[in-house]
């Protein structure tokens, strides 16, 4: 939204080092339409924009982050109150956006929540609060830290009172309906009728006028627009009827009274909204499920032993916490006395508990079985694994879908559409038909207003998010958006990391052959391997666990080889044969051969030498995951095309890919051909999606179209991949896809529905079908008709729970 209001921006900047790259900046802000003049000052780290067009601001910091500069910014989930309707939200929206130094907001209806990201130092929450209070809305911002359990008991209140005004209404229309429909005879029935919709009309639907009013103020419109003149119409022209019949009469028709058509519109419209929020409140119980996981005090082991009951709030890094059996975990922690087993399945979706002892992680809002023990806090409050997936899941179902932009179009000029083709109906009526022609034009025009529902556009998608997220979420499947999750379901290959990912990624050493057995060559190798982070280096240093080290310098990891390393004045290579060969390290026979056997055994054979001369092999099993090969039949039997990729030998992929049942498979593979792999398969029109657990595969996993981290806990790295499943089973890969394609499904049908519903009831309503049949829409079953399209779009939404 352009403003005649020329600002200038600030924008912060990281990773301008330079000229060079500040120059790189200024060229690209050059190609942005709307920005008057800009300067880049690379010594304050900051570009200075120059603009009357608010909506530049956003384009230059998504430019900028393009060229892969950082742009460090504020985001925050605000609640948002007073909406009523889809129309409602891309209002707020939009006038977010409007706002100087805002990058980008979206509102969702579903939820009442709308995520700003923001320059703080050009713009505050205080001033966004403003602007939309302006427009009719306001935001919840004076109780950031604690707003979704402030959101909470808004909602709560709100469904009491819409409750308890549903219930008054439906006492006041029932026998409203019953004097129309059976005893318009009766003496001053439509004065006893006036009294009974009255409290019904100006009382219990009050607020669709008072709404209606602000947004008239604004200049704006909404569902409750429709409603307050749908209804409105059909009272005052009750009212004039009833104190002037003779006005009618005289004109040789008759005054009907609609007071019935009045109330009963109130009526349904409070009940559809009273099952719209009960629904809407059942597609966040994922949300809440995992937020009532937390217990709220817990048990304090002090130096003394002493042992006392404080609140969680009160634990700090390493504190001491006593759990017993049956007993909730409060924070995360390593266990340092004591063993147990513990239910995980409300992070993971696995029902067998997992065995816990003295060095294991445990994590917050997992359930102690029957042993007690005593761990060390390591990570509260916010930074927990629960916290972070609560997170992750509430900006997950609160993003959009791609097609929820084209949906927000359409919301966003419904009311003015619906207005006018009620005006329409209205005229249309007066001229074309005869003496009742104006009363059939006022119920026209009543019954179009009524029957339109931008609501059901507005929930179709964002209802059918929430639920297919939150439902991902309770089995150990987190989904970073709603774009992702709509990625998910075009997927045609996978391509697959070996270790840690199809095989357990736990290595262990099998066997060994030495040249000579000295202790010396054992300790520089333990010495080496201990400075290693790869997960095969972990499993010679657990072989030979407590033996002496000695001093190594000059290590070099060499990516897809091994790792170099000097000690004393020797060099020795530890890796795979390639290794030793680049480096003329002669290999003699009996070490050829016997490396061959244990390849043929599905095993990884790791190489030891110094510069002259061969050391030792040693034999490497990394057993293949129990759910590998049942995940991948599924993939087969879908019609997805499963890869695996590999730097170990031929022989031992060989041997994985057929225990695992892959047909495609490469052995030693270095990081960067994984990524070129990913990008041939796409270059031959598949949706690729790459699942890997290794820092290896962070190329290939960012070349991927749909990237799937492979978690271990702590160990989850949750804001890089699309997907992340908290359990290293393969089984999810095709749960995560099937979700996918059953939440796609419902938004298609949902929207489907939606549209359908206002194509064809709109022209209905306004009696196209009267020249045909004679068939004209009565007002209070367009309101019944409007009421409950929403409850159709969120239960069908809510069906997404049930389905396997």
């Amino acid at each position: 939204m352009a403003t005649d209001i020329i600002n200038t921006i600030a924008i912060p900047l990281e990773g301008i080092k330079n000229e060079r790259s500040a120059l790189a900046v200024d060229d690209s802000l050059d190609l942005i339409a709307g920005i008057a003049s800009h300067k880049v000052l690379p010594d304050r780290r900051t570009a200075l924009i120059t603009t009357a067009d608010n909506a530049a601001v956003s384009k230059a910091v998504h430019k900028i982050r393009h060229l892969g500069y950082t742009v460090p910014a504020a985001q925050q989930r605000i609640p948002v109150l007073e909406m009523t309707c889809a129309s409602c939200a891309v209002s707020v929206e939009s006038t977010l956006k409007s706002l100087p130094g805002v990058i980008n907001a979206s509102v969702n209806f579903a939820t009442a929540i709308v995520t700003v990201e923001y320059l703080p130092d050009v713009i505050h929450t205080a001033t966004m609060k403003q602007a939309v209070q302006s427009i009719g809305y306001d935001l919840l911002i004076e109780d950031a830290g604690n707003s979704d359990a402030t959101m909470e008991a808004i909602r709560e209140k709100q469904f009491h009172t819409l409750r308890n005004k549903t219930i008054w209404a439906g006492t006041l229309t029932v026998p409203l309906v019953v004097i129309s429909m059976f005893y318009m005879s009766l003496p001053y029935a439509d004065f006893i009728m006036w009294a009974l919709a009255t409290p019904v009309v100006l009382y219990l639907g009050k607020d669709f006028f008072i709404n209606a009013w602000k947004q008239a103020t604004h200049r704006s419109a909404n569902m409750d627009t429709l409603v307050a003149m749908g209804a409105g119409t059909a009272y005052l022209f009750s009212i004039f009827n009833t104190l002037f019949p003779s006005f009618w009469t005289a004109r040789g028709a008759e005054g009907h009274v609609y007071f019935e058509a009045a109330a009963v519109i109130i009526s349904f419209i409070l009940l559809g909204k009273l099952l719209e929020e009960k629904a809407k409140g059942n597609t966040s119980t994922a949300i809440r499920k995992l937020m009532s996981l937390q217990p709220k005090t817990v048990t304090l082991v002090k130096e003394n032993n002493e042992q006392e009951t404080v609140p969680v709030e009160q634990v700090n890094k390493g504190d001491v916490l006593l759990v017993r059996p049956g007993e909730q975990i409060a924070v995360d922690g390593l266990v340092i006395s004591g063993s147990s087993y513990v239910d995980e399945s409300m992070l993971t979706g696995e029902p067998v508990p997992v065995a816990k002892k003295e060095k294991e992680h445990v994590f917050a809002g997992t359930i102690n079985q029957k042993g007690s023990f005593q761990f060390k806090a390591e990570k509260v409050g916010a930074e927990t694994l629960l916290s972070q997936i609560i997170r992750r899941v509430q900006e997950a179902q609160g993003s959009k879908a791609p097609v929820q932009k084209q949906v927000d179009r359409i919301a966003g000029i419904f009311v003015p559409v619906v207005i006018v083709i009620a005006l329409l109906s209205l005229t249309a009526w007066a001229f074309l038909s005869g003496a009742n022609g104006f009363t059939q034009g006022l119920l026209a025009f009543a019954t179009v207003l009524v029957i339109a529902c931008p609501c059901a556009l507005g929930l179709a998608t964002p209802t059918a998010i929430m639920v297919g997220i939150g439902k991902a979420a309770e089995k150990g499947i987190l989904i970073k958006d709603a774009v992702s999750l709509e990625l998910a379901k075009k997927t045609t290959a996978v391509v697959l990391d070996k270790t840690g990912t199809i095989t357990e990624g736990q290595p262990v050493v099998t066997g060994s052959l030495w040249s000579e057995e000295h202790a010396f060559p054992q300790q520089v190798l333990y010495s080496i391997e201990k400075q290693s982070e790869h997960p095969l280096a972990a499993a010679v240093v657990k072989h030979f666990d407590g033996a002496p080290t000695t001093p190594v310098s000059h290590f070099e990891s060499i990516t897809g080889r091994g790792v170099k390393a000097q000690v004393d004045a020797t060099v020795y290579y530890v890796g795979n044969k390639q290794l030793l060969l680049e480096n003329n390290v002669p290999i003699p026979d009996r070490f050829l051969k016997k490396a061959e056997e244990w390849s043929f055994a599905s095993q990884t054979v790791i190489w030891f030498a110094n510069e002259s001369s061969t050391l030792a092999i040693f034999a490497i099993a990394d057993k293949i995951k129990d759910t590998s090969a049942s995940a991948i039949r599924q993939l087969t039997k879908a019609g997805i095309a499963v890869y695996m990729l590999t730097g170990d030998n031929a022989a031992t992929a060989k041997a994985i890919a057929a225990q695992a049942g892959i047909p495609f498979y490469q052995a030693e593979v270095m990081p960067e051909q994984k990524a070129a792999f990913v990008k041939k398969l796409q270059e031959e029109g598949k949706v690729v999606a790459m699942a890997g657990d290794g820092i290896n595969d962070s190329a290939a996993l960012s070349q991927a179209t749909v990237s799937i981290a492979m978690g271990k806990g702590s160990d989850i790295a949750m804001d890089v991949a699309h997907i992340t499943l908290i359990t290293s089973d393969l089984n999810k890969i095709p749960e995560a896809i099937r979700l996918s394609q059953q939440t796609v499904a419902t938004i298609r049908q949902n929207l489907f529905w939606a549209f359908i519903y206002n194509v064809i009831s709109i022209p209905v309503a306004a009696g196209i079908l009267y020249p045909v049949n004679g068939f004209l829409l009565n007002p209070m079953i367009a309101g019944a008709a409007m009421a409950l399209s929403s409850v159709s779009v969120v239960s069908s939404s809510l069906l997404l729970k049930w389905k396997k």
